[in-house]
């Protein structure tokens, strides 16, 4: 045996005595917030393919990837019960500013969802399009989550059946009851999402078409989510001057159709209403202690955003955005329309009487170019900028766009946001896009929420505001949503339970996005894993796109 030989035979000897890497990642000395709510433990956890594989004291265990984590907290990704990545996601499938905050699900389909959507259906969305342009290939829902899965997405994605997109397949966007055998379409629609894992049923009471839909109409429809566990989930008739009433009807829904519901952002909109939260929180306690099971969500900001739609009264867009932008070009309907926004409702939510003055008003988003220029500015600003009255500038931004414009409305206060955060069945959802500051995502501004609204929670509110604890503001984040939901193995760090996890700088974690300036991403989340595979890598994305289509647990 010659030198050369006895030298290839000693090396494989050693490289056999090595020890086989057991896992594919260990986290190691991670402050350890399981989700739970739990005061949090130094321990280490370790990873094997999609899946959580050890948690305790692992010294000697080995892994083809150690992370260091000492000093950072360790806990499940977060859940964001309010998303509105549906397009952004077919743009960019990174995530960005939700995965850099910790966002691992996104759960969309407020009102309206990305199915099913018949011809007529898909007409309307393609000719409403904004910066972001994409054909539609899917129908169903559950077609549309596994189209994003297979182009490509970080997150995992999950939906509820949305109400008005219900009603607009049956009636369309007309204001009238459906008939029986219209009714019991609609309720087959929302059996086959069911079946096919939509997570629950959700409404978005204030937007034509679904303002049309009566309270029995909503009963039936949440009765068959209820066979399925699902969760019904509304944003309500009313956030401001009916708030009471449009509570009342939610807890009407979830007693009669025996459901188990949520409310979507939770908020008392407008001055005049902020000293009506004391009342609505006694009113959803009492519902609670009386066996209803009621749960909310919130936003962490006195600002809400949608569209200026919302300052026009319902039967405004009867017929659809044909219908609405036909109206508009009546002299006649105008004057109807400036006499009705520029009083308080009665009977509707007229964000420019809860907004209070114009200058309230912060315009973000157009899709015809030649009006981008009025991005960032408020109404006040381009009535001054137009010599025009506010209520008249309005109208015509709107009519000169073809459809609605993107808004930003001053509504709430900050004494009423802190009061909702020591709420326990309390958890978040950012009402947003998901997007990165480049490309056609800078077309618009967005609400500074989109990049910061779980950053800001952990930031201001539990380390420099002390709210309310980490671990609390972790539970809300994570086992609270994915308990409603009715999710299998997530949102809590267990053996066996998904790899959906985070790690972040509790001292550092902040939200600089602005009003005005809205595009810059969170710091302080440090590493997130998706279904076990790393997406975030020393606060940097690696471009992986592991995400799932995520159902709610089979009962039925």
């Amino acid at each position: 045996m010659n030198k050369i030989t006895l030298s290839i035979l000693l090396l494989v000897s050693l490289a056999s005595c090595r020890p086989i890497a057991k896992y594919d990642v260990i986290i190691r000395n991670g402050t350890v917030y399981d989700g739970s709510g739990a005061l949090p433990v130094v321990m280490d956890i370790a990873l094997s393919g999609d899946s959580i594989a050890a948690i305790g004291k692992l010294d000697g265990m080995t892994a083809r990837t150690i992370i260091d984590a000492k000093g950072l907290a360790v806990a499940p990704g977060f859940i964001n019960m309010l998303s509105w990545a549906n397009e952004t996601l077919i743009e960019d499938g990174r995530s960005q500013s939700d995965i850099r905050q910790g966002v691992t699900l996104e759960v969309m389909g407020e009102g309206s969802s990305e199915g099913p959507l018949n011809a007529a259906m898909k007409k309307a969305r393609i000719k409403t399009q904004s910066d972001i342009k994409y054909d539609i290939p899917w129908t169903t829902l559950r077609e549309y989550l596994d189209f994003l899965v297979k182009r490509g997405v970080s997150c995992n994605v999950a939906s509820f059946i949305g109400a008005t997109t219900v009603r607009a397949n049956v009636i369309g966007y007309v204001d009238r009851r459906p008939t029986a055998d219209e009714l019991t379409r609609m309720k087959e629609i929302v059996r086959d999402a069911m079946e096919h894992g939509a997570v629950g049923l959700a409404t978005s009471l204030i937007y034509p078409p679904a303002f049309y839909a009566g309270t029995d109409e909503l009963i039936e429809l949440a009765k068959v989510a209820a066979e399925y566990d699902g969760l019904y989930i509304s944003h309500m008739r009313s956030e401001g001057d009916q708030i009471l009433s449009g509570l009342d009807e939610l807890i009407r829904i979830t007693k009669e159709a025996g459901i188990r519901s949520e409310i979507y952002h939770l908020k008392a909109a407008g001055q005049k209403n902020w000293s009506k939260m004391d009342l609505v929180i006694a009113r959803i306690d009492s519902a609670r202690n009386a066996g209803l099971d009621i749960s909310a969500d919130m936003y962490t900001y006195t600002a809400a955003a949608t569209g200026l739609g919302a300052c026009f009264p319902p039967w405004a867009e009867e017929g659809g955005n044909d219908g609405w932008m036909k109206r508009l070009k009546s002299p006649k309907v105008r004057a109807t329309f400036k006499e009705e926004i520029g009083e308080p409702a009665a009977n509707w939510e007229n964000f420019y009487d809860l907004a209070g003055t114009p200058e309230g008003i912060l315009l973000v988003g157009f899709a015809n170019d030649s009006l981008k220029k009025y991005t960032g500015k408020s109404l006040a600003e381009v009535a001054a900028i137009r010599k025009a009255d506010p209520i008249e500038v309005l109208m015509d931004l709107v009519s000169q766009n073809g459809q609605d414009v993107g808004a930003v409305y001053f509504l709430m206060s900050e004494e009423n946001v802190k009061k909702q955060l020591l709420l326990p069945y309390m958890s978040f959802g950012s009402d947003a896009e998901s997007l990165a500051p480049e490309g056609v995502f800078l077309r618009s501004n967005p609400h500074p929420r989109a990049y910061g609204n779980f950053a800001r929670l952990l930031g201001k509110y539990v380390r420099d505001e002390k709210i309310i604890t980490l671990q609390e503001a972790i539970r809300r984040l994570t086992s609270l949503p994915a308990d409603n939901l009715r999710l299998a193995r997530r949102g809590t760090l267990k053996e066996g339970y998904f790899a959906d996890l985070v790690i972040f700088n509790p001292d550092s974690i902040s939200d600089p996005a602005t009003f005005t300036e809205p595009h810059q991403y969170s710091t302080g989340m440090v590493h997130v894993f998706v279904n076990g595979q790393q997406v975030l890598k020393n606060g940097e994305h690696t471009g992986a796109k592991p995400g799932r289509v995520v159902t709610r647990k089979i009962t039925k």
